[in-house]
């Protein structure tokens, strides 16, 4: 776990990273709440040059996107979602203000400049699914898009104009068609943050309207 003052993010073993099986193994491993690694880091990356003025990080986890977005001197107010309340308590705890809600469901319209979003995305057969809140953290469902398109859907109601998202795309869920749900949105999209692992090519794609 990492410390509340960490820039960094954990960084898995080579050995870990070595097959998408280890996005799997974090499953069942005593922790509801999932913890920062090379996504979590490649987000906040994104959202030190790209966040700006009321940002908010959707399924906020342990809220250290959000605790990095703190420092970012564009960035006014920072606030965290998760529908998790042991990532809400443990996002408060780094000093995040959280509010446990689905998504965007609760934001008020217009309201928001910067909206950023880790999604789960792992590809899962229902057959698999544990049903616990690590699992609900990491699948996507069968395609791994269960969760961004009904994300994608609402984002729209709660940006402020000009507002934009900075949304984390694993090639695990299809690049093409995230980025293509996206612009069916009516979102533009632009690749801003790419790292290719030998499972999976993640890359942080920034909306606007």
């Amino acid at each position: 776990m990492s410390d509340a003052n960490d820039t960094d993010p954990p960084q898995e073993s080579g050995a870990e990273t070595d097959t998408r099986d280890a996005l799997a193994d974090r499953r069942g491993l005593g922790d509801p709440v999932y913890q920062p690694a090379e996504d979590s880091g490649l987000l906040a990356e994104a959202g030190a040059t790209h966040a700006r003025g009321v940002a908010c990080e959707v399924g906020t986890g342990s809220g250290w996107v959000a605790e990095q977005l703190r420092a970012v001197d564009a960035v006014d107010h920072v606030v965290g979602t998760d529908l998790n309340p042991h990532a809400c308590r443990e996002a408060r705890a780094r000093g995040v203000e959280a509010a446990r809600v689905d998504l965007v469901s609760a934001l008020a319209d217009n309201a928001v400049d910067t909206l950023l979003f880790n999604p789960p995305y792992l590809p899962t057969d229902p057959e698999n699914e544990w049903d616990d809140w690590q699992e609900r953290a990491l699948s996507g469902g069968e395609d791994g898009r269960a969760v961004i398109e009904p994300f994608l859907d609402a984002a729209p109601r709660v940006l402020a104009p000009d507002g934009v998202v900075l949304l984390l795309v694993s090639s695990l869920a299809g690049f093409a068609d995230v980025v293509g749900y996206a612009v069916d949105c009516g979102f533009d999209a632009e690749t801003v943050r790419e790292e290719s692992y030998p499972y999976e090519t993640l890359s942080v794609v920034r909306l606007s309207a």
